[in-house]
């Protein structure tokens, strides 16, 4: 066997030319769970927002009509493209991000099962395959992360910490996530993970205070301004731009200004006032309202001062759920492959005229492509970095 391959090796050249049967139907279940899966985190994406359960109603319903959709209208994929995207019931149009983020989920499914299966051909003997429940969990709030983002500019703590918790849960059970050989060593790399990753990012959110401080919004003729109560939290909108209360305020310590021609609260009138709102205060002068006893307040603005960070607290409990999946140096490459994506970015649309795009794009979905870079090639680019770097005979 010395001059040609083993028989070990042969076996692994055949297999890799003609697969066997239950390697097709594992990458099938792959795609099928995860297509399958993308359903569920189109309500998790329309739901979380809203502050609605996810669970109740336990059917999804039609954004437009509310009518809950039956199971035959409910199939992964295959619904959306029979239906042409329109609700059975009132024939409203469905968006392509309910079939977008099905077909995602599925591909990104079977590329990971791929990465930890078929590819590397470990065998079960590894048991690297184990890896696969970690990493779907993972894909799944990336793509959650990544979507709700995008549309709303916020994470959910049910995403960033619920993440973290069950990031450090899995790389206990299953030690291979952290690549240590027992259970409580990869523990404390996870919770390591997790450390690194929140310090680095609320360090960059504490010099971003100091760097930018405050931004001013002007209006010659007055912009319509609403602040609306949703239990703990509020919709404050400005003009056209929707925002959520707490972005200004998770130090606790801000304060809002604004220059109002008139404004009212609670159906209380004031004419050409000036305003200063704390997290949870209202000022007027002498007189003050707290705010979790209001329900509304509008008005027109004619000048907003407005607290402002490098990026949202959001991204800091993001990359602590990265770290407690991926471990620390996950962390340091997706910061740094996340800030190269968005200055690229950023650089292309100043060289097409169209700045203000990459000014509509939050950071968190460039930490998720980042994590998921490193995910699938991460260590191998590191590699040929210092490789590259150093020269060669290195």
């Amino acid at each position: 066997m010395t001059a040609g391959l083993t028989q070990a090796q042969t076996l692994l050249c055949l297999r890799a030319v003609f697969p066997p049967t239950y390697d097709y139907i594992f990458a099938a279940f792959a795609f099928l769970l995860g297509a399958s899966i993308g359903s569920f985190l189109n309500v998790c994406i329309y739901r979380m927002p809203l502050d609605l359960s996810v669970n109740e109603p336990k059917r999804s319903f039609c954004p437009s009509c509310k009518y809950q959709i039956p199971f035959h209208h409910n199939i992964p994929l295959v619904s959306w493209l029979v239906l042409r995207g329109r609700c059975a019931n009132c024939g409203s149009r469905i968006s392509f991000r309910y079939f977008g983020v099905e077909l995602l989920t599925g591909l990104l499914f079977l590329a990971l099962w791929l990465k930890v299966w078929a590819w590397g051909r470990p065998g079960w003997e590894q048991q690297e395959w184990l890896l696969a429940l970690p990493y779907w969990i993972f894909a799944a709030l990336l793509i959650v992360a990544t979507f709700i983002d995008f549309e709303h500019f916020i994470i959910p703590d049910e995403i960033t910490i619920g993440g973290t918790v069950v990031g450090v849960l899995l790389s206990f059970a299953i030690p291979l996530m952290q690549d240590q050989p027992s259970n409580v060593l990869s523990l404390l790399w996870s919770l390591v993970g997790a450390g690194v990753g929140f310090a680095a990012l609320w360090l960059v959110v504490q010099l971003g205070k100091m760097a930018f401080g405050k931004k001013r919004l002007t209006f010659d003729k007055g912009a319509p301004l609403s602040w609306v109560r949703r239990g703990e939290e509020a919709d404050f909108t400005v003009g056209e731009d929707k925002m959520l209360w707490s972005e200004f305020f998770y130090r606790g310590n801000e304060q809002l200004l604004m220059k109002y021609t008139w404004i009212e609260i609670d159906g209380q009138r004031f004419e050409d006032t000036d305003v200063r709102c704390e997290c949870d205060w209202l000022h007027i002068g002498q007189r003050k309202w707290e705010l979790v006893k209001v329900d509304e307040i509008k008005g027109e603005v004619t000048e907003v001062t407005l607290p402002r960070e490098a990026m949202g607290f959001g991204d800091v409990k993001f990359i602590a759920c990265i770290g407690a999946f991926l471990g620390w140096k996950a962390v340091v490459f997706t910061i740094m492959s996340a800030s190269t994506i968005g200055a690229l970015i950023g650089l292309v649309t100043i060289l097409i005229g169209r700045r203000e795009w990459s000014a509509k794009i939050p950071f968190g979905p460039y930490l998720a492509l980042g994590a998921l870079i490193w995910l699938f090639t991460g260590p191998e680019l590191i590699q040929w970095y210092w490789r590259y770097a150093l020269g060669p005979g290195t």
